[in-house]
């Protein structure tokens, strides 16, 4: 049985999760995944090997069209084929669900999201701005076949608005994490939280990107330790989508400042931000919660000031935990993920748990 990282005893960070360490932490957010797995051996365009999927992700469960939530984007590194976050980054809303998913199945997802919008949520309007994510899995799925389609993404959207979305998330090789690697293990969906009295921090990430030695746990170089490990290949694709959820009322701005944060987390884990990095953070808000608990427990701000807006120490643990759940999120798509075998046998296979755990205790984190 894979085990996420707390279960194994490696605790990132300070702050304390929440009740499934998870982005449904944040009430109203919900998850659900559609997975494609399907044949093997030799890569025939149009017909597989498929290792495919796409992950939902809703900022809230209600009418997400007309009640729009507050939003940001940081594009760290913008090699990618994201639809729709340069409205949200002029707007500072969202007005869809959040769809991940493998790179060239990007536009399909967002003509099926279209249609969901259309179809089952019975949104009225003339435009609608789908939010749609993307990391390359070709290493193990036959992505110019373009195998997501309408079915997989009603089936993603579905299981989000279903009870079931606002639990625990599966992660791993599930959605749009299914093809994906990271640090030339298997990769994919991981996720994490950190709550507080005053707030909490959800993110999920679809990990697709890092090099093996440059792998970092809790600080320790795990990556180097695992180098002499088999079958390898250098990891061509570096990219990640990172959603990060709060249930603070913060402003556009705010947000865009919290989604820079969730970069150093990437950073702690052993990426440098190559020149082919796909690495996107959505941030929203579904200001469930005022930022005053926040100011009467951050740092002192001169009376006299009078500009609130220009003076936020308060948001100094706000962007710990959004460090620190990123980190953790990383490791938990890591560890999570099992080995898979797709187009011409190309292989990634899961890091080895226990010898993680060998490491961790050697470093004295165990």
């Amino acid at each position: 049985m894979r085990l996420r990282a707390r279960e194994m005893g490696i605790k990132i960070g300070v702050m304390e999760p929440g009740r499934y360490n998870a982005i449904t932490d944040v009430r109203g957010v919900a998850v659900g995944h559609s997975t494609i797995i399907e044949g093997e051996g030799p890569l025939v365009v149009g017909k597989g090997p498929i290792r495919a999927g796409v992950t939902a992700i809703l900022p809230r469960q209600a009418d997400i069209y007309e009640e729009k939530v507050r939003a940001a984007v940081y594009p760290y590194n913008a090699y990618g084929k994201a639809v729709g976050l340069l409205q949200v980054m002029h707007m500072g809303v969202i007005e869809t669900p959040i769809l991940l998913t493998d790179t060239l199945n990007t536009w399909r997802v967002a003509d099926a999201l279209i249609d969901y919008m259309y179809e089952v949520l019975g949104v009225e309007a003339t435009s609608i701005n789908p939010v749609v994510g993307e990391t390359n899995g070709s290493y193990l799925n036959d992505s110019a076949g373009r195998h997501v389609g309408k079915k997989h993404v009603y089936e993603a959207l579905d299981k989000a608005f279903s009870p079931s979305g606002t639990g625990p998330v599966e992660e791993g090789n599930v959605g749009g994490g299914t093809p994906m690697s990271g640090f030339e293990f298997k990769g994919g969906i991981g996720t994490s939280s950190r709550a507080t009295p005053e707030f909490t921090v959800g993110v999920l990430v679809q990990v697709n990107f890092g090099r093996r030695e440059d792998l970092r746990i809790d600080g320790v170089p795990v990556g180097k330790e695992l180098a002499d490990i088999k079958p390898r290949k250098v990891q061509e694709s570096e990219s990640i989508m990172i959603v990060v959820a709060t249930d603070l009322a913060l402003s556009s701005r705010q947000l865009w400042k919290v989604a820079k944060r969730a970069i150093l987390g990437v950073a702690r884990t052993g990426s440098y931000g190559g020149v082919h990095s796909g690495d996107f953070v959505i941030a929203f808000s579904t200001s469930e919660r005022d930022v005053e608990p926040l100011l009467e427990r951050g740092e002192k701000r001169r009376p006299s000031s009078g500009r609130r807006s220009l003076d936020e120490p308060y948001l100094n643990p706000v962007y710990r935990a959004t460090v620190e759940a990123t980190e953790e999120a990383i490791i938990n798509a890591l560890f999570k993920a099992e080995t898979m075998t797709g187009r011409d046998y190309n292989t990634r296979i899961a890091i080895p748990l226990d010898r993680v755990s060998e490491i961790m205790s050697k470093y004295g984190r165990l």
